[in-house]
């Protein structure tokens, strides 16, 4: 794929400004934690440190949710990235429904978390020792050169995504001042037949 993406239309740049803000009062600092569901603590405990290498830094549990105080003994397990945000879990055995947490018409390729590698090298090693431990890997993908990324699936069938951010600065400025172009587009047709008229091509991306 090519550069970034032209885009077209009246008034985009001003409906787009709205998302642009990067005001430092913001509300939400920071991810703390994004929580799943997991079929075995203990098994998931050692996918995350010893695949991924997170730290497991914390674990607490109850017989009835905290929050609503509904019955439902848990494990709550905590695994922390190098910037100190998380990926948190719950073993719940006693629940039903699936531990993916998808519906099953849902495609499994839609629900999943994805961490940031520091550059193409690492990625390419990561996909390489996770492939050594049995576990299949989809990628390296290039989406629309603004990640590259490797998937695969964690034992409760989450599935994973290990990601390089690869645009430029220019890129990212076009990224961010078309999005609302592109929401636009999509709310108009839902799909992609006029996909030139967007992004300049019917595959692939051109220049602005």
């Amino acid at each position: 794929m090519v550069g970034a993406v032209r885009r077209s239309g009246p008034n985009r740049s001003l409906k787009s400004a709205v998302f642009l803000k990067r005001d430092k009062t913001m509300l939400c600092k920071s991810l703390h934690h994004a929580a799943f569901r997991c079929k075995d603590a203990r098994e998931t405990v050692e996918f995350y440190t010893g695949v991924l290498g997170l730290n497991f830094i914390h674990a607490m549990g109850e017989d009835h949710v905290p929050s609503t105080g509904k019955y439902s003994p848990h494990i709550h397990i905590f695994f922390e990235m190098e910037d100190g945000s998380c990926i948190a879990f719950f073993e719940c055995p006693e629940d039903a429904g699936e531990t993916s947490g998808r519906d099953p018409a849902t495609p499994d390729w839609i629900q999943h978390f994805a961490f940031r590698v520091k550059d193409m090298d690492v990625l390419l090693k990561a996909k390489a020792d996770i492939e050594a431990k049995g576990i299949n890997v989809v990628g390296p993908t290039n989406h629309d050169d603004f990640l590259h990324s490797i998937y695969f699936f964690d034992p409760s069938g989450h599935r994973l995504e290990l990601s390089v951010q690869t645009l430029t600065p220019e890129m990212d400025r076009v990224h961010r001042t078309s999005a609302m172009a592109v929401l636009e587009h999509w709310d108009e047709r839902h799909n992609w037949s006029e996909r030139e008229k967007i992004f300049g091509a019917q595959s692939g991306y051109v220049h602005a």
